[in-house]
């Protein structure tokens, strides 16, 4: 996984709501937001962004901290 700077709600039911982040230098606007779980790496929430790519951000409210997750063939880089 690889660290990144994204742009969000927090909601106060608790719900996260991704709205751009920036992957390599280049930032992506959030055209819609997915399913999302949780598990021991933190908060996961699927995002598409134009071009229908769809990526993988992990938030680990525990450092406060973004990822972005790279399944397989899920995104083109």
């Amino acid at each position: 996984m690889e660290e990144i700077d994204v742009v969000a709600r927090f909601e106060r039911s608790g719900r996260i709501s991704p709205q751009s982040f920036t992957w390599r230098q280049v930032d992506y606007p959030v055209t819609s937001v997915g399913r999302a779980w949780q598990d021991d790496a933190g908060q996961h929430i699927l995002v598409m962004v134009p071009g229908d790519r769809v990526f993988e951000l992990v938030f680990a409210p525990s450092q406060g901290r973004w990822w972005l997750r790279q399944p397989g063939n899920m995104l083109a880089a």
